[in-house]
């Protein structure tokens, strides 16, 4: 089995102190000799902050036998259409992080919608990689996911 993983799963176990370290960690540790553990260049660019150097970052990699993935082109063209989708739906709205309503944002001169966008690009990319390359995404952000990629199959340590 090939295991996507998202950064926040690779971050709780590098950043000390945070809540999910320990599930995380255990989930990591006890993944089946079998199973190939990748991620995509997003994830890996945002791990790249946790490290010094290049070679650290490497030596992190290789250490625990994350493999980079590249994001072939039918994973990309799935992260463009979801992202579209997001974009199109989410123009002057906002998600309560609370209570999940959505909010419109209007600019109280004109009246007129402002465009706010709670997620990124990269976020796209991470689950559209797990879809079309792997046969999970191991996350702890399983709305979002679940979401705008229907099909992808998501595990949450617990």
């Amino acid at each position: 089995m090939i295991l996507a993983i998202d950064t926040n799963i690779l971050l709780d176990i590098l950043i000390p102190n945070t809540a999910h370290a320990q599930s995380s960690l255990n989930y990591l540790m006890n993944v089946d000799q079998n199973d190939e553990i990748v991620i995509c260049e997003v994830v890996y660019s945002e791990l790249g902050s946790q490290f010094l150097s290049f070679k650290d970052l490497n030596r992190f990699l290789n250490d625990t036998g994350i493999i980079l993935l590249p994001s072939d082109k039918n994973s990309l063209f799935e992260a463009s259409c979801a992202w579209e989708k997001y974009s199109a739906r989410k123009k002057g709205m906002v998600i309560c992080p609370v209570c999940g309503k959505n909010q419109k944002l209007t600019c109280p001169s004109c009246s007129e919608a402002i465009p706010f966008r709670q997620h990124i690009l990269s976020d796209f990319l991470i689950g559209a990689h797990a879809k079309i390359q792997a046969d999970v995404l191991v996350t702890r952000d399983r709305g979002f996911y679940r979401k705008y990629f229907k099909d992808l199959n998501i595990l949450i340590p617990t």
